[in-house]
């Protein structure tokens, strides 16, 4: 039986998550890619809530950003940014599913550029 694209993404988001969770000390960046959108939050999964979230739909970045990496680039900077403000120097990456490729490792590399260990 052939799995659809969207099945098979959530099943190795499910083995992600088994071994990835975040703490309060060492919050979890959670990445959501769309065709056109990227966001991000850090969650403290111990306590269950978000502490920090940015998007490409923001007015904030919607106004000046395209798509694509450089799009994803901008939002992990102002991820980064607002982790600071919260206190998080330190995270654990779940990328979702999603290949570590493109516009999810431009977030990636954006957050390490702004000095948030990953």
């Amino acid at each position: 039986m052939a799995r659809t694209p969207r099945e098979l993404r959530i099943r190795r988001h499910s083995r992600v998550r088994l071994k990835v969770a975040g703490t309060a000390a060492r919050p979890r960046v959670a990445v959501s890619r769309s065709n056109k959108n990227i966001s991000a939050q850090l969650i403290d999964d111990d306590a269950g809530r978000t502490l920090a979230s940015a998007s490409s739909t923001e007015p904030v970045l919607r106004a000046d950003v395209g798509t694509g990496v450089a799009a994803a680039a901008k939002v992990g900077r102002l991820l980064a940014e607002r982790a600071k403000a919260a206190g998080v120097d330190t995270v654990v990456f779940d990328r979702g599913g999603f290949t570590y490729h493109g516009r999810v490792a431009a977030l990636a590399d954006a957050m390490r550029k702004e000095g948030v260990t990953l």
